[in-house]
């Protein structure tokens, strides 16, 4: 071959490390070991014992791969020989599990290199698959007799998984849906967590539980230095609450499974940036059945034996009109105040009402609201709704 082809990747350095060796003065070598730390230059002064250096150490090997990071190489392309080669084409194809990519900066030939002359290239690329990847590096070029040449070589290496994302999800009653994700650092160095934040689905708006309100400033619930060390663990938390748009159609909300997804952006080592996104975060959709009871609004804290308001909200979540009919049922300790089986004449699918309900407590403590029942006159079925919500019923005196 009239060319030497070389590849390397590029990486920033990494801090020195030193190990330190100390001992107490009342030991044999006494200050020896203490002043031979404070003389060397890679320690940093006033801590010498600490095994952080300040000196940057350039990179030994290949080093790691992770996904999210940004592979960069530098790729040259020399010629050895003492003849002067021509058309000198240069390619580089990165080679996943699922497709071929093409990272040559240049896809047009050099006209002639000379003897110990250079190409140079430097292709990056941002990793986005897990697993065995392949730089095919070819050449070909043309001798000064007319002879065609070409050659290839391979570099075979791992990407892995930087974080381990996992997602919990709890469906409340006003239709607003809590998002737990708890993101574990599994690489072997930490990490400066720059950003998490949820992308909404078009249906919904976010709102980050991540944050504690200090002296009128926003805070972050981990403090101000937001690192993660290897293996720990963090969860962050989001509410999402549909539009409005969308909130007064029960059935659209009901069978809404997607709910967004976490863009994550981090910095490690001396910044090397880092960004992963996951798909699209499904929940299991709520089964409220045909018809939904949803309590608004009801007191805290309420005086014995006497009469408190409540207000409920009904909802069809049905394909069909309804024509209701509420009956209250007493419990031991709760009593309703009205007239039970009234009508509330015809729902139609997608809406919904407003009741207005009295209700008593004769039991002191904390009393579960029960015995609501609501009748379709068109099918005969009768839906009962217990333990709707708990109030606390305290003695008028108290």
């Amino acid at each position: 071959y009239f060319l030497i082809f070389a590849v390397m990747r590029l990486t920033k350095p990494t801090l020195f490390t030193n190990i330190p060796v100390t001992c107490e003065e009342r030991d044999l070598p006494g200050n020896l070991f203490n002043q031979l730390m404070k003389d060397d230059p890679s320690t940093v002064k006033g801590a010498e014992t600490l095994m952080l250096g300040e000196m940057l150490t350039l990179p030994q090997n290949f080093g790691n791969i992770f996904l999210g990071e940004t592979f960069s190489s530098y790729i040259s392309v020399h010629n050895d020989s003492n003849q002067v080669v021509k058309d000198i084409l240069v390619k580089a194809d990165l080679q996943t599990s699922s497709q071929r990519l093409n990272l040559s900066a240049s896809s047009a030939a050099v006209a002639e290199l000379k003897p110990d002359c250079c190409i140079d290239d430097v292709i990056h690329h941002e990793v986005k698959e897990i697993g065995t990847h392949i730089l095919v590096c070819a050449v070909s070029y043309t001798t000064q007799t007319g002879e065609k040449m070409y050659f290839r070589k391979f570099f075979k290496f791992q990407v892995l998984k930087p974080l381990d994302v996992k997602t919990k999800f709890y469906n409340a009653e006003t239709d607003e849906v809590f998002l737990e994700a708890q993101i574990q650092n599994i690489t072997t160095s930490p990490m400066f967590m720059e950003k998490v934040s949820l992308e909404p689905s078009m249906m919904y708006n976010v709102a980050e539980l991540n944050t504690v309100d200090t002296a009128g400033e926003s805070e972050s619930t981990f403090g101000s230095r937001t690192y993660l060390q290897p293996m720990d663990t963090r969860q962050y938390l989001y509410c999402l609450k549909p539009k409005q748009e969308f909130a007064e159609k029960a059935g659209v909300i009901k069978g809404v499974t997607v709910i967004g997804k976490l863009d994550i952006v981090w910095k490690t080592n001396l910044g090397e940036r880092g960004r992963l996104q996951t798909s699209q975060l499904q929940r299991m959709a709520p089964g409220y059945g045909d018809v939904r009871l949803s309590l608004e609004t009801i007191p805290d804290t309420v005086n014995l034996e006497e009469p408190f308001d409540i207000t409920c909200k009904i909802t069809n979540c049905s394909e069909r009109t309804m024509d209701l009919v509420l009956e209250m049922c007493n419990t031991n300790s709760i009593h309703w105040c009205g007239v039970s089986g009234r009508q509330l004449g015809k729902l139609h699918p997608s809406s919904s009402l407003h009741l207005a309900l009295t209700l008593l407590s004769s039991v002191q403590g904390l009393q579960s609201v029960s015995g609501l029942r609501l009748t379709d006159t068109f099918l005969k079925r009768t839906y009962e709704y217990d333990d709707i919500a708990q109030v606390c019923v305290v003695s008028s005196e108290v």
